[in-house]
């Protein structure tokens, strides 16, 4: 179980990450982007993460499926 769950945040932390510079990118200076929409953005893509890899499992995760099969 650890072991997943430490995946999963891992996976999580990147998706985050990712979506955070894509929202930051999309404006022309950094002074202009909309802080308010690059976080929740982020933490969407970070939760909507985590709840996939509960439903699908993780390949990095050896025999394991996902916390629903447990």
């Amino acid at each position: 179980m650890k072991k997943f769950v430490v995946a999963a945040l891992i996976r999580a932390v990147r998706t985050l990450a990712q979506t955070a510079i894509a929202t930051i990118g999309t404006t022309a200076l950094l002074s202009e982007a909309d802080w308010k929409v690059v976080a929740s953005a982020s933490v969407l893509a970070a939760i909507l993460s985590i709840l996939t890899s509960i439903a699908t499992g993780l390949p990095e995760v050896d025999g394991e499926k996902g916390a629903h099969e447990e």
